[in-house]
């Protein structure tokens, strides 16, 4: 697909995303309209389009990736359908044999803006439906059945009766499998957009850094780069580096938030995570007022004909 529209309801917070489910990820497909280049590891943002898809799902208890193995940014469970480039089907059947949740998220791996939001709305849909499956929609109204939730013993009974019929699962389409179970529909036009072409590549990558978008984008990279998982308020810290900018001098910006990082790194007496690093942009942000204030009183306090030669300090 190549089309795509501004951002809608994706990521909105969805109550009871909780229950435990697995995640199967396809990134095994020949890429044929990207002249085969291994797309799952095409950046976008500067990251890998699967590395972007393993971060929606990290709430999964398992997550199972159909692919030769490769570096990724957290673990995950390989399979490989039998013979490899069976297609969808196949491929999807050799990864929920590593499942053991009764919900299972199965997502391609080229979707660059999915997020654990989405995955959460999913889920929500397929257990407040009582549909076998709850999949995304793209803008024209058509069905994403890889970015969806389904039950996942309606998914094994279906595959297994589709395998019987045609003797085995490769090469049969997607429309085979979820022809025969009832589905709900999720519209979100931002999370169902794929990389299919190099256009859409062209086009993801051109999204991530407009101006609303750019810092998340840019804090999630850093945090899947540095191994991290911690959500911090943005806002709190970019106060802070403008407080100390303002109040102290420009370079004492990026200095400062370092040693808040560090700080909270540090912290004792039970702090950990967002409430360590709050904690000390607090007091850093109040260091930096006292300093404001202070340069401000000195210079009210000046004589009018002052020089440098006589302030206390000088020699």
């Amino acid at each position: 697909m190549t089309e795509f529209r501004p951002p809608g309801a994706q990521g909105a917070a969805d109550p009871g995303g909780d229950a435990a489910y697995d995640a199967v990820v396809l990134a095994g497909g020949g890429a044929r309209r990207l002249g085969g280049v291994d797309k799952p590891g095409v950046r976008v943002g500067g990251r890998a389009l699967l590395d972007r898809v393993l971060a929606a799902c990290a709430g999964a208890r398992t997550t199972v990736v159909v692919a030769d193995p490769r570096p990724t940014a957290r673990p995950v469970t390989w399979a490989r359908e039998e013979p490899p480039g069976g297609g969808p089907v196949a491929a999807l059947d050799a990864g929920l044999r590593h499942t053991t949740a009764d919900q299972v998220v199965v997502l391609s791996a080229d979707l660059p803006f999915l997020d654990e939001g989405t995955v959460r709305r999913l889920l929500a849909a397929l257990r407040t439906s009582g549909a076998d499956g709850a999949l995304l929609t793209d803008p024209g109204g058509r069905d994403q059945p890889l970015v969806a939730a389904y039950r996942a013993p309606t998914l094994r009974r279906v595959l297994n009766a589709l395998a019987e019929e045609h003797d085995g699962l490769t090469g049969l389409p997607l429309r085979r499998l979820t022809g025969a179970l009832e589905l709900t529909r999720v519209p979100d036009p931002v999370a169902s957009f794929d990389c299919d072409t190099w256009d859409d590549i062209a086009t993801a990558r051109a999204r991530i850094r407009e101006h609303g978008h750019v810092l998340d984008e840019w804090i999630s990279a850093v945090k899947d780069e540095l191994g991290i998982d911690l959500d911090v308020d943005t806002k709190v810290l970019l106060d802070l580096a403008r407080d100390a900018a303002h109040g102290v001098a420009r370079p004492a910006a990026p200095l400062t938030t370092f040693l808040v990082g560090y700080a909270a790194a540090q912290a004792k007496g039970g702090e950990t995570g967002p409430e360590a690093v709050a904690e000390a942009s607090r007091k850093a942000a109040a260091l930096a007022l006292r300093w404001a204030e202070e340069a401000a009183a000195a210079k009210s306090d000046a004589a009018p004909d002052a020089t440098p030669d006589t302030r206390p300090d000088a020699e």
